[in-house]
């Protein structure tokens, strides 16, 4: 008789690993404690696979911008002023992981998480699945001489790290992606990234996962545990106990909240993020793109645009911050002249909350508090890009082989 895994977590993730573990002969089931039709943080994303993004959140200066850019509304970063102890934990540590050290131990393994993420989502669409998988590249754009050298200065580290960048003009962007004009001097082709539809990923994932014979448990909430000796034996459910032989926490920005009756220490920010959807924009873009000092992505996602940005930690909170849309609204003009901000008039912004460590890594494995608990959670604004090596992963680590991402790096057990 197949072993058994509950899964915490409906998301990119957690849908992942659901699919990775079946794949090695697994019994899953999966317990999510939203319905099936939601609009959570795993839908509206800007559904970018970026290579391109080696460098942790936690990385030297972002502490310096992070309090410049705190003090205006409408900037990428914000923190909500509240006597929080776990907040202030969390920015102390971010802080004392704010290193050179950090970014160069760092750097090596979320390459290779990347690349080899690019390549399962390869081999998923090989397999099958179709969602719209786009393999262009991603452009970051610079409107200013600082932007541009900073952006110059990572394309080489990028080259040192074995990941292709190519610095451009503007006629090198025009002829890049003539489809829609911009206001860049400059800007950075990362050849290697990709895009696609995030809200596709996850209903084929959902497809494939019951017909390969999973357990989907929508409107599901955990109250709390059974433990013995060292082992979990259920999850205590809204709708009775779940018993496993195994459970992975997938739980994103919930993570500590489910986790805390385990006595687990998974220091976690949630990191508001907006999107805004066009169906019927001015221009369309062939290529995805980052607008670089405004911090702003852009995907397009077959006929229709997506603009999505800022990071809001408020706790989980899961109001729309109007001042911050407006933020990401009045920046696309100055990337995208063609644009107005009246073409979002009657947009209705998604949002979304990032589960953030404080060094930026995920945290994935197992713990040693609890003998059949594996953690995959932490994955910031990498979560889309990194969940089928995630979950890949995982599936190792259920299986009790030694996967070849393992590292201190991504244990759950590196805070305390």
């Amino acid at each position: 008789m197949a072993r058994h895994v509950a899964i915490v977590g409906a998301g990119v993730i957690g849908l992942s690993c659901a699919y990775y573990a079946l794949k090695r002969g697994w019994q899953v089931t999966v317990i999510e404690r939203n319905p099936e039709l939601r609009d959570g943080c795993s839908f509206g994303n800007a559904g970018m696979i970026v290579p391109s993004h080696f460098v942790p959140l936690a990385a030297p200066g972002m502490v310096a911008l992070g309090l410049k850019w705190m003090w205006n509304p409408e900037s990428p970063f914000y923190i909500k002023p509240r006597l929080d102890l776990s907040l202030l934990s969390w920015a102390y540590r971010f802080w004392r992981s704010s290193t050179k050290a950090h970014v160069d131990r760092s750097a090596p393994l979320i390459r290779d998480l990347s690349f080899a993420s690019r390549q399962c989502f390869n081999d998923l669409e090989t397999s099958g699945l179709s969602f719209g998988l786009k393999q262009d590249g991603l452009l970051m754009l610079c409107r200013t001489a600082a932007g541009l050298d900073e952006e110059t200065h990572s394309a080489a580290r990028a080259a040192s790290l074995g990941i292709p960048a190519e610095v451009l003009d503007p006629s090198g962007l025009a002829k890049l992606d003539p489809n829609v004009m911009t206001s860049a001097i400059g800007g950075v082709w990362y050849p290697k990234d990709c895009h696609l539809s995030p809200q596709r990923y996850v209903t084929e994932l959902q497809s494939a996962i019951r017909k390969e014979g999973g357990d989907l448990r929508w409107e599901t909430s955990i109250h709390g545990w059974r433990k013995e000796a060292g082992k979990i034996r259920a999850a205590q459910t809204s709708i009775g106990d779940i018993n496993a032989d195994e459970f992975v926490l997938c739980g994103g920005s919930w993570s500590p909240e489910i986790a805390q009756p385990l006595n687990l220490g998974l220091p976690m920010q949630a990191g508001k993020g907006y999107s805004l959807t066009l169906s019927q924009p001015r221009q369309m873009p062939s290529l995805c793109s980052i607008f670089t000092e405004a911090r702003i992505a852009v995907t397009p996602m077959g006929d229709q645009l997506r603009f999505g940005g800022t990071m809001e930690l408020c706790g989980i909170n899961e109001t729309i911050n109007q001042r911050r849309v407006n933020g990401i609204i009045r920046a696309i003009p100055d990337y995208y002249p063609e644009f107005q901000a009246g073409d979002f008039e009657s947009i209705t912004p998604w949002h979304g909350l990032r589960p953030c460590s404080p060094d930026g890594l995920p945290y994935i494995g197992r713990t040693r508090r609890w003998d059949n608990l594996v953690i995959a959670s932490g994955h910031a604004m990498m979560g889309l890009s990194l969940a089928p090596i995630t979950g890949q992963i995982v599936s190792e680590v259920l299986c009790g082989e030694r996967s070849d991402f393992h590292s201190t790096l991504l244990s759950p057990d590196r805070f305390g």
